[in-house]
């Protein structure tokens, strides 16, 4: 096909090539007709320049191009062969990169027409998501969509960049791999050669990086694709990216100094900001204690504070219950071997200064009781408040649970006077209260109120990146309802070396070295030093049911190849989609993939998954049944 071939970009002309002739390819984004003359705002993925049709005379050529100009339409894909030129000073743009300039149109030839758009392509398109969906390929030529997916790319070469400037190498491991239980189900692909039997997509290349380490490679890494059957939503996909790190002979320490120097690199490359060369460290129990959460979202204060000192003094006999139920059910589990938690009350000030910034100003009883709401969803039986009045020199307690605690009129040294004091609340503030039985439920309700006034009262800026590690997770979790332990992470960590002699005696207590990285409230990266001795996981494997001949047949190539000089060795995995996410501003991965699914893990692009022919299934020996049909 013979065409005007482009010689630059539309985001590439400047007032230094004003006088010269270009070739433009692009589509047009803008068209304005002004008494015969048309303005083209011609746009490709490097920006937009102004192309401008003066088409007066009555030459041929002229009332050519006059006849090409007046059928153009948006998104109507085109070649332009014209002169560069100042624009008039009025009309002088300097929200656009080519504002200066326009190009003087000498010929149009029109590559591929375009139907009427189902939706308007523009810096943000505001079609449903649907709709986004099925036109993909219309979305992705909006302006936040090929920045968004500009920034990805970037990210993915610095990610290169730092890690080949760092002796790794990038080693690619299989996509058909053997069905192993990884916590979610397998995505299965049925062999044609061996009937009944299935490859699975990998949920993740663990495994295979183990295997990397034993092979002598002790530097991998990888941009892996990795597969989960699981429920879709904002920050998950079926399909999803992650950075894949791998390293021998290293501790705990080394591997987050890693993951904090490649994070460092990649946002001076791509964004141009400065990361700390150090990140914030928390416990896994300091971060439930004070956030109610293993995913804190630093960027606004307001930690969990305990509550339970005010609590035998003051009247509020919930509170009381909940405290002394606590410490019967931990002596209880004690008595089967399982540590528990005990009770616990826990308190949040929100401050008044924040409230009236928001301009919700105090919480009036309506909004208390959607904060409550939302408690609740995470089993509280309910959310306790006070408001604290009165003057700097003379604060009081009042409404909700106050009358249970005192007003403030016995002195500095009452108890509503402690309170203000120990939990350092000031007259304009709300107090917040949870207690239950179960000291991390009426953490982790109490967190959730908190991560929502977050986002009521407008505290957590796009622009602004706070990184936090938690460290020493328990190694496993009691599935009650399966009656056995099963592993927090995955069963290939390392538990931390004082407890290597009780394991058996006291799983609940193990400490693994484990390690999350979370920014914003996201869980960004995770990762564990890995068990490297074969009879130290096989233990492992015993305490969460695995019998010798059940775990060599689901692990004995791993295991088996740890008998060979194994060395030790950790890693680290980064989710790529939730990075560039955050890194965009954007809430949903949805927003930094090119071709993602839906929320029910449809495509409705290509309609996938689709039904295949019957002739492909006799092939692979398999039959549908289909599940029987809900009775209305």
């Amino acid at each position: 096909m013979e065409f005007l071939k482009r010689t630059t970009t539309c985001g590439a002309l400047g007032k230094a090539d004003v006088g010269k002739k270009v070739i433009l390819n692009g589509w047009v984004h803008r068209k304005r007709d002004h008494g015969g003359i048309s303005f083209i705002n011609l746009r490709d993925r490097y920006g937009i320049t102004q192309v401008v049709v003066d088409a007066a005379g009555e030459t041929g050529a002229e009332k050519e191009l006059a006849r090409i100009a007046g059928e153009l339409r948006n998104e109507y894909c085109i070649a332009v062969e014209g002169i560069v030129r100042p624009r008039p000073p009025s009309m002088v743009n300097p929200e656009m990169a080519t504002g200066e300039i326009e190009v003087a149109a000498e010929k149009l030839l029109v590559l591929n027409r375009s139907e009427v758009l189902p939706f308007q392509i523009d810096e943000e398109s505001d079609a449903k998501e649907e709709t986004r969906l099925t036109y993909r390929y219309l979305d992705l030529r909006s302006g936040g969509m090929q920045r968004r997916i500009r920034l990805r790319s970037e990210l993915c070469f610095a990610v290169r960049e730092w890690m080949t400037s760092q002796d790794f190498y990038e080693i690619e491991t299989p996509t058909f791999i053997r069905s192993t239980p990884e916590g979610a189900r397998d995505y299965l692909v049925p062999s044609r050669l061996y009937p009944g039997k299935f490859y699975a997509l990998p949920q993740s290349p663990q495994l295979y990086k183990q295997i990397l380490m034993v092979a002598g490679f002790d530097k991998y890494f990888q941009i892996a694709r990795c597969y989960r059957d699981e429920d879709a939503r904002g920050d998950r996909q079926p399909e999803f990216t992650q950075i894949d790190i791998e390293m021998s002979f290293v501790s705990r320490e080394d591997v987050l100094a890693a993951a904090e120097g490649l994070l460092g690199y990649a946002f001076k490359k791509t964004l141009n900001r400065e990361l700390p060369p150090h990140f914030t460290r928390l416990t896994f129990e300091e971060a439930l204690e004070r956030y109610g959460t293993d995913k804190p979202d630093l960027r606004f204060a307001m930690p969990l504070q305990d509550f339970g000192p005010y609590t035998a003094e003051g009247g509020f006999q919930a509170f009381k219950d909940a405290l002394t139920a606590g410490e019967a059910a931990k002596a209880a589990a004690a008595t089967r071997g399982i540590t528990q938690n005990s009770g616990g009350v826990k308190a949040l000030v929100v401050p008044g200064e924040l409230m009236g910034k928001a301009g919700k100003g105090p919480y009036s009883r309506k909004q208390i009781e959607e904060l409550e709401a939302q408690a609740k969803i995470y089993r509280a039986k309910g959310l306790a408040w006070m408001k604290v009045a009165g003057t700097e020199e003379a604060p009081v307690l009042e409404g909700g649970v106050s009358k249970f605690f005192g007003d403030g009129s016995s002195g500095e040294n009452g108890l509503a006077q402690r309170i203000l004091s120990g939990l350092g609340a000031k007259p304009g503030d709300l107090i917040l209260i949870t207690a239950d039985a179960d000291r991390r439920i009426a953490n982790i309700a109490l967190g959730a109120v908190r991560s929502k006034l977050g986002r009521d009262l407008g505290l957590l800026d796009p622009g602004r990146f706070e990184f936090v590690w938690i460290l020493d997770f328990p190694l496993f979790e009691f599935n009650d309802e399966e009656n056995r332990w099963e592993a927090a992470h995955h069963m290939f960590s390392y538990p931390q070396e004082q407890y290597h002699a009780t394991l058996e005696q006291d799983p609940g207590a193990v400490k693994g070295d484990l390690y999350d990285l979370v920014l914003n409230g996201f869980e960004q990266a995770s990762g564990s030093i890995r068990i490297h001795d074969p009879e130290l996981q096989q233990r492992i494997f015993s305490i969460m049911g695995f019998d010798p001949e059940e775990a060599e047949q689901k692990f004995g190539f791993l295991t088996g190849a740890f008998k060979y000089g194994a060395p030790p060795h950790g890693g680290i995995a980064l989710g790529l989609d939730r990075l560039v996410m955050l890194m965009a501003g954007e809430t949903s991965i949805k927003e930094v993939i090119a071709f993602p699914k839906n929320s029910f893990a449809v495509s409705p692009m290509d309609d996938s998954p689709g039904e295949v022919d019957p002739k492909q299934l006799d092939e692979l020996h398999l039959a549908v049944v289909k599940p029987p049909e809900k009775k209305p």
